[in-house]
This record gives structure tokens, C-alpha cells and sequence, in this order.
């Protein structure tokens, strides 16, 4: 407890994504754009799954799942961002910093798992339909879900926990624009071969079986589909695939660059706009994907607007 006494008193100074003063500005109206998109997105995604009876099924439930994830993760990171793009002090708590990787490692692990389980869902829905809600019941959905949730909140204590156990004595500026872990290894003046050996076999366990699975998945999938003979039939089953496929893409490629490749090939730059992809681009469009691509959630959304502007006709007709 040595290292977290002495530290706990100290701030970290965030770098942010520049430093020009000409730039911040624009970053800031971006990234405030995104975000209110991302907000918007998917809350609209989580209402209309709450409201709407026939998507009471485990496809949207995982979705709205999914959407709770990205509101939490994209919420841990970017009004921290906004912030520290226009303010001159661009510190951060020891705490708060703790918080903020506690948070965006737990969500990030819960997000992998809930795709894999999103993929299996069309694995059996598409290659056992007549058995689909056998599998995918009530009670295996929720326990699915609750495992997920709390294993990784779970295990990313260990994590958060071991990372700010380290003497951060080089340097309080993370080059960063929220507190992750590779940025705050390079801060240390203790060896971190050993927390970089546990993010490799968490990133192994979390990261690459959940890939694994969704692959699996897929495999299966499109070998059942290339067996439909109507091609309707084969364009219907892949396009309830489209979807889930353009978001795992993004975010497996994104994760898997961040945390599982060799230590010399740190790229400050490089990093840095990954890490975008998944804290702030991802959470965008996903609710997006599934709405573009899925007409039964257009036609939902469509639904509650539509309801919602015959009320307020029908009030300014009573008033």
C-alpha cells in the first residue's frame, strides 16, 4: 500500500489530442457532436426494446444491452475529453484517473463477451430456428447477461487495483487523453513486465476466446446460409448478419491492436486515434448499424414518433 499512499495525493495531467489552440475548438465541436449522437442513439435503442412487445426476444435484449454498454463507456471517457480540450487545466484526480480506467476496462470486457453471445444468437437462430427459443430462453439470456456483467466488473478490480499499486515517479503527464493502461506503464520506474504478462492473459481469455466464439459463429452461419437455395432466403439470413459483423470488425480490430502486440511497438499518435475507434466511434454508430440495417427497429422508432406527434396534436386541439 506503500506506492497507493504516496500517490494518492498526486494529479495526473492529461495531454489530450492536441495542443494546438487553433484545433481545440474544432475537436471540441466534433467530439461534442458524437457524443450527442451516441447519447441520443442509444438511448432511443434501450426505450423502443423497453416499449416495443414483439422486440421482446433475446436478439434485442442482447441489443439493449449492447447500447447500455456504449451509454456507460463512451460516458467514462469523452465529457472528460470535452473538458480537457477547452480548460487549461487538463488534470485529473489520482482517483478519478483509477475510476476512469475501472470503468472503461469492465465495460470494454462486458462489451467483447456480449457480441460473442450477440453472434451465438444468430448461430442458433439461424441454424436451429425451430429450436431457437429453447436455447435462447428467459432464464439462459439472464444469466448470460448478469455473468457478463459482473465477472468483468469483477475482474477488472485486479487490473485498476495492480495498475495504481505502481510508483508513477518518471512523469505525471499521461500522453493520453484518458487514463488507460499502456500510457500509465510508461510511468512507472518499477519493471510493469508483469502487468503487461496479465493484460496479455486477460486480453487472451477476454478478448480473443469472445473472438473466437463470434468466429465459430459465423462460420456456421454462413455455411448454413450458402445452403438456402432461394437466394431471398439467403440475402434475408445474411442481412440479419450485416450488422452485428460491421460492429465486431471495428471493435475486435480496434481492442486487439490496443492491448495484444509486442511491447517496443507503442506509437503515441497511433494509439491515440485507435483508441478513438472504440471510446468514442463505435458507441456512435453502433445504434446507427442496428437501426440502418434492421427494419423492425426502424419501424418501431418510426412508431413512437408517429405516437408521439398525434399526442401533441391531439393536446393543442384540446387546448
Amino acid at each position: 500500500m506503500e506506492y497507493l499512499n504516496q500517490t494518492s495525493s498526486n494529479r495526473f495531467f492529461l495531454v489530450g489530442l492536441s495542443t494546438d489552440p487553433f484545433l481545440q475548438p474544432l475537436y471540441f465541436m466534433i467530439f461534442l457532436m458524437m457524443y450527442m449522437v451516441t447519447l441520443s442513439g442509444n438511448i432511443l435503442i434501450i426505450a423502443v426494446v423497453r416499449t416495443e412487445p414483439r422486440l421482446q426476444t433475446p436478439m434485442y435484449f442482447f441489443l439493449s444491452n449492447l447500447s447500455l454498454i456504449d451509454l456507460c463507456f463512451s460516458s467514462t471517457i469523452v465529457p472528460k475529453l470535452l473538458l480537457n480540450t477547452l480548460s487549461e487545466d487538463k488534470s485529473i484526480s489520482f482517483w478519478a484517473c483509477a475510476a476512469q480506467m475501472y470503468f472503461h476496462l469492465a465495460l470494454g470486457g462486458t462489451e467483447c463477451i456480449i457480441l460473442a453471445i450477440m453472434a451465438y444468437d444468430r448461430y442458433v437462430a439461424i441454424c436451429h430456428p425451430l429450436h431457437y427459443y429453447n436455447i435462447m430462453n428467459l432464464k439462459l439470456c439472464f444469466l448470460l447477461a448478469v455473468g457478463t456483467w459482473s465477472s468483468n466488473f469483477l475482474n477488472s478490480i485486479y487490473y485498476a487495483y495492480s495498475t495504481f499499486q505502481l510508483p508513477f515517479c518518471r512523469s505525471k503527464h499521461v500522453n493520453h487523453y484518458f487514463c488507460e493502461m499502456p500510457p500509465l506503464f510508461r510511468l512507472s520506474c518499477k519493471d510493469t513486465l508483469i502487468n503487461e504478462i496479465a493484460v496479455y492473459i486477460s486480453g487472451g481469455i477476454v478478448g480473443l476466446c469472445s473472438f473466437v466464439l463470434t468466429l465459430l459463429s459465423y462460420v456456421q452461419i454462413i455455411s448454413s446460409i450458402l445452403k438456402i437455395r432461394s437466394s431471398t432466403g439467403r440475402r434475408k439470413a445474411f442481412s440479419t448478419c450485416v450488422s452485428h459483423l460491421s460492429v465486431v470488425s471495428l471493435y475486435y480490430g480496434a481492442i486487439v491492436f490496443t492491448y495484444l502486440r509486442p511491447r517496443g511497438s507503442y506509437s503515441v499518435h497511433r494509439d491515440r486515434s485507435v483508441a478513438i475507434l472504440y471510446t468514442v466511434v463505435t458507441p456512435m454508430f453502433n445504434p446507427i448499424i442496428y437501426s440502418i440495417r434492421n427494419k423492425e427497429v426502424k419501424e418501431s422508432v418510426r412508431k413512437i414518433f408517429i405516437y408521439r406527434d398525434s399526442q401533441r396534436t391531439i393536446l393543442k386541439f384540446h387546448h
